[in-house]
């Protein structure tokens, strides 16, 4: 069994900054991919950042330069930087865990960026 647990959503300033992370525990292996979703209000869920046991990131086109992932390999732990938040960054942000052809989700962490 999976369980990923999201942290440090909220309220944030346009401009502003937050940090989220997301800890998984359980059967994890160690070849695998986190990484960072997000839905807003009558969207479909999409890949805001990723990165492999390895290292690999990819990002979408628009949060480039702006939010950065890591991840800590030992604690099974992956963050999501998010720099110069913008009112459009606004979303539900869910942690995700894909090993092979197997996917997990977190329970979904809200940012809103908002005057």
């Amino acid at each position: 069994q999976v369980q990923l647990v999201e942290s440090g959503g909220g309220l944030v300033q346009p401009g502003g900054s937050l940090r989220l992370s997301c800890a998984a525990s359980g059967s994890i292996f160690s070849i695998n991919r986190m990484g960072w979703y997000r839905q807003a209000p009558g969207k479909e869920r999409d890949l805001v950042a990723a990165i492999t046991s390895g290292g690999t990131t990819n990002y979408a086109d628009s949060v480039k330069g702006r939010f950065t992932v890591s991840r800590d390999n030992a604690k099974n732990t992956v963050y999501l930087q998010m720099n110069s938040l913008k009112p459009e960054d606004t979303a539900v942000y869910y942690c995700n865990l894909k090993v092979g052809g197997r996917s997990w989700w977190g329970q979904g962490t809200q940012v809103t960026v908002s005057s």
